[in-house]
């Protein structure tokens, strides 16, 4: 088995899917939108770590849709009262508002876990 110390090779590979950065697999996924379902289960979690000691609540396990993740974003800013964005596949509003977005997701007849 020979593994490679030194390669002259200019091509960079994406850290997600290994792939050259010329045809990386992840980008051509993020591009497509899902349709919504009739039933939305969310995950919450906050998040502390790479902050800085500032938390973050996240909504997770979303359908992956821009359009949908852009208003569900600004619904929850508005109702918690604070800065917040979409990030891959996930809806993060800073600080901890668990309880809000729960009455958020609660009052729209979303299920939330966490």
């Amino acid at each position: 088995m020979s593994r490679l110390v030194y390669s002259t090779d200019k091509t960079q590979t994406c850290p997600k899917c290994g792939w050259p950065v010329g045809n990386c697999q992840c980008s051509k996924q993020k591009g497509i939108d899902q349709p919504v379902p009739p039933r939305i289960v969310a995950k919450i979690r906050l998040e502390k770590a790479g902050r800085g000691g500032k938390s973050v609540t996240v909504v997770y396990d979303l359908p992956r849709n821009a359009a949908f993740l852009k208003e569900l974003c600004g619904e929850l800013k508005r109702a918690c009262g604070s800065g917040g964005a979409v990030r891959d596949d996930t809806v993060e509003i800073q600080g901890d508002l668990r309880d809000r977005v729960r009455d958020v997701f609660r009052q729209k007849g979303y299920a939330i876990k966490g």
